[in-house]
């Protein structure tokens, strides 16, 4: 009998996530969504084929009808919340599969709580941009038994994913180790683009020529923030793709983690000093992690906005 799942959590990422499972993961019962603001959910739901997708009112609704169920919410607070909702009811043989950026020790925490109670756990945060989400194009990083991973799998390559990097039989938060220092390499490449182009714009270089620089030597990704950047994307936009409070909660991660082993990531200090910036200038929810850009512009006497 084919599974029933759900999603819980529906930003830009998990939405673009549920497009690609509707459409692509061969399911035989409705996509059941839940999301605090049910708007959210159900403008989603009318996007997709009719009867693929149904947005539900509470998350006991969303966990007692399915078999395996998704969750990607913004902070380890939010996800503690969701779970200890969650672990209220009965859960025995349901697979859970927590894709969320968070703390280690919070993902163990709520790990053995669920298993606890009859559960299965699978620890699969992911690596790549809202694009990359919508595109199915993104990288899995799924931690836990073989067994809950192998019912994960047939929703990664070609249907969410391109690729994945497992942790089989591992513990949990090995997973979210891996996840926490791949956006430390994000943090630094942001920040080194953003003071680059602000010293281009400061030294009468201009963004243009740096940004075919960036597009010829790197490409990818390199170019796509630096894009943001030139075209003022980072302060025009309604919706952040990276919130600066979640780039912040992720830094603070990382430095833990990192600092509880013995390593220091001293980039991601200052990668949080400029976040901090950010925050303090557009809101810490709303200033999206390009905006480093804009703080690294003010620091060296210009405009945040790119706007002249």
């Amino acid at each position: 009998m084919a599974p029933q799942l759900s999603w819980i959590g529906l930003g830009n990422m998990g939405r673009g996530m549920v497009k690609n499972l509707v459409e692509k993961g061969n399911l035989e019962k409705p996509l059941l969504l839940y999301n605090r603001t049910k708007k959210r959910a159900e403008e989603l739901a009318a996007t997709l084929p009719a009867g693929k997708a149904e947005a539900v009112d509470s998350i006991e609704e969303a966990v007692k009808k399915a078999d395996i169920i998704f969750v990607m919410v913004s902070n380890d607070t939010a996800a503690q919340d969701v779970f200890d909702t969650i672990l209220e009811g009965d859960v025995a043989g349901k697979l859970f599969v927590e894709c969320s950026t968070l703390h280690p020790d919070t993902t163990e925490k709520i790990a053995k709580s669920a298993t606890d109670k009859g559960a299965e756990f699978v620890a699969s945060p992911v690596f790549g941009a809202p694009a990359a989400a919508v595109a199915g194009q993104l990288i899995f990083v799924p931690a836990g038994p073989k067994s809950a991973i192998d019912k994960l799998r047939p929703y990664i390559q070609g249907v969410m994913g391109r690729a994945e990097i497992a942790f089989e039989d591992a513990a949990y938060g090995q997973a979210l180790k891996l996840k926490l220092l791949g956006n430390s390499l994000i943090l630094n490449m942001v920040t080194s683009l953003a003071e680059g182009h602000a010293a281009a714009d400061k030294t009468g270089v201009g963004p243009a020529p740096f940004r075919q620089l960036v597009d010829l030597l790197f490409g990818g990704i390199y170019g796509l923030y630096s894009e943001r950047m030139v075209a003022g994307t980072y302060w025009k936009m309604a919706e952040p793709l990276f919130s600066a409070n979640n780039a912040r909660k992720d830094a603070a991660h990382m430095a833990d983690v990192a600092r509880a082993a013995g390593a220091e990531l001293r980039f991601v200090a200052v990668a949080d000093e400029y976040l901090r910036d950010v925050a303090d200038h557009a809101g810490g929810d709303k200033g999206d992690i390009a905006g480093i850009y804009g703080a690294a512009r003010k620091r060296a006497g210009l405009k945040f906005e790119n706007d002249a």
